[in-house]
């Protein structure tokens, strides 16, 4: 029978005689373990292909012996007929080789560590069925099988000298390595391997702390660009309003000058129109007494006299004032003032900007240390919701049954009870808030938080125009953008904030015997921020801001 022929009857996946052959829907026949195995491979996908033509089925198909083919193997068999290799099997330059296989060498399938030898899957079968053979050890291919001989005695190196840190033989062990720390070299490969899996361990835990650590950076790295951008945005904007505002007083200023030019040589030019009719006037009264004096009638010189001597009342000269300088020498001082002045802040606050930017100064430690921060805080009657009463100094506020007698002014809050500061905070500031009664809303908000709109909108925490800490009994919850976040801590009646605008930083401290980190925001404020203070509960709840 020719090789093409012994082909038709092996199974393109194990590449040897089919052994319990089965035809699967493509037509194509396997051995019924090998199609299973492929199969079972496949199980996740649902979907299960030929590993010749690649069809794929769905269902899995049922496998059944095709009894025929496997008949007609065996009759084969008896013929002489061996499993004939493809080429695909025979051992390259790079391959282990059969040691057994004669002629065109096939690819080993496994080494044994006894024989010092590699076999095929058909010279391997002894060491399946013949029963000492089964007894040796087989491994994946090697071409270092002779790594295991001793050089000195020729023998295999079961033993290892751990004096000496190497392989050795039995001889090896009562030549001159007598007397030394030997073990079998299984031994030494168990606790060897037992280093190996804490190795494996530690390695596979710092991949993960370092996995961790490169995630952590690479949020690090977004939180600054997105930082860096939205502050050179900001810069950006503030500079052109700031540009925007000089460039409006410019224009101001400008329009005042030409105003008030306007007004004076109109003022000047009237005066100096009355004075040349004053000047019209007297030249035409010389004329005529000049006439008068020449005249040679005394009667009549003495007639005209009285009515020709008499002078309409002059201009009085006091009003006439010249100023010896520029008529706006003071309005040039004035300018040149605010442009040294504005030159001076701008020196100073850049030094303070670049600080910013390269170092976020630490937060404080200590409540001494916050109080240097602290900043007089009073609530504003025009925001504050007409259920609640202001006083000592609108710096307390409590709720009350009846409505105050408050005017209508469009900054008032009239959903929620919700107050906010008159001061509007930047840089860093350092407040605290004592409660009584129910829970309060402790908050920090921009001046353009809606007022009017539904509880969705105005609540302080519940939009993306403040950030609110819920401060009641047993409970603390952070709010941001109608998102909530508990957060534990100690009882306690008084909470302080500190607060650095430039580096976006809120923080909350429950402050009783001792004073406790309980929460830190990080953020970005693009604008002044306000106090705020939401009230719950039955009247008589209040608090107050110290």
């Amino acid at each position: 029978m020719n090789q093409m022929d012994q082909i038709k009857f092996c199974c393109s996946v194990c590449l040897d005689l089919l052994k319990d052959p089965v035809t699967i829907p493509c037509g194509h026949n396997y051995c019924m373990n090998c199609i299973k195995t492929h199969w079972d491979g496949e199980e996740k996908k649902k979907t299960y292909s030929c590993p010749q033509c690649r069809q794929t089925f769905t269902p899995r198909p049922a496998l059944m012996k095709n009894t025929m083919l496997a008949e007609l193997v065996e009759e084969l068999k008896k013929t002489g007929l061996q499993a004939a290799p493809a080429d695909h099997c025979y051992a390259g330059p790079e391959d282990v080789a059969c040691d057994v296989c004669t002629g065109r060498k096939i690819k080993a399938f496994k080494s044994c560590l006894f024989c010092l030898a590699s076999f095929c899957k058909e010279h391997l079968q002894p060491h399946y069925d013949v029963v000492p053979l089964k007894k040796h050890k087989l491994m994946e291919p090697s071409k270092k099988l002779q790594d295991n001989i001793c050089s000195r005695h020729d023998e295999v190196m079961k033993m290892f000298c751990r004096t000496d840190q190497q392989s050795i033989c039995y001889l090896c062990s009562v030549d001159e390595h007598k007397g030394h720390d030997t073990v079998s070299a299984a031994a030494e490969r168990t606790e060897r391997q037992r280093e190996l899996e804490v190795s494996r361990q530690n390695i596979q835990q710092r991949i993960q702390d370092r996995e961790k650590d490169v995630k952590l950076l690479q949020q690090e790295v977004e939180a600054i660009n997105q930082s860096a951008d939205q502050t050179v945005e900001h810069s950006e904007k503030i500079f052109t309003e700031l540009i925007h505002l000089i460039q409006k007083r410019s224009s101001d200023v400008k329009q005042q000058i030409r105003s008030q030019q306007e007004t004076e040589v109109s003022r000047v030019k009237e005066l100096q129109e009355k004075l040349e009719q004053e000047i019209t006037e007297l030249k035409r009264k010389d004329a005529e007494l000049k006439q008068l004096s020449h005249t040679e009638d005394h009667i009549q010189f003495l007639h005209n006299y009285p009515s020709l001597s008499a002078l309409s009342e002059s201009t009085d000269s006091s009003s006439i004032n010249i100023r010896p300088l520029s008529y706006f020498e003071d309005v040039t001082a004035a300018v040149s003032e605010v442009r040294d002045k504005l030159q001076d802040i701008l020196r100073e606050e850049w030094t303070n900007i670049s600080l910013t930017v390269t170092e976020v100064e630490p937060e404080p430690k200590t409540r001494a240390e916050f109080l240097k921060y602290s900043c007089e805080i009073t609530l504003d009657p025009n925001t504050a919701h007409k259920c609640l009463l202001l006083s000592e100094g609108n710096r307390k506020v409590t709720v009350m049954n009846e409505q105050q007698c408050y005017y209508h002014h469009p900054d008032k809050f009239t959903y929620w009870c919700q107050v906010l500061s008159r001061e509007s905070l930047t840089g860093r500031c350092y407040w605290e808030v004592e409660r009584r009664g129910g829970g309060v809303y402790v908050a920090v908000a921009y001046k353009s938080i809606n007022r009017e709109q539904s509880w969705k909108k105005c609540g302080f925490g519940r939009n993306d125009k403040s950030w609110a800490l819920n401060f009641s009994k047993d409970i603390y919850t952070l709010w941001y953008n109608n998102s909530q976040t508990p957060v534990s801590g100690p009882r306690c009646s008084r909470l302080g904030v500190y607060l650095d605008h430039s580096a976006g930083v809120l923080s909350f401290y429950t402050i009783s015997e001792n004073m406790s980190h309980l929460l830190r925001v990080k953020t970005t404020f693009s604008q002044p921020v306000y106090v705020g203070l939401w009230l719950e509960g039955d009247a008589g709840n209040f608090c107050e801001i110290r």
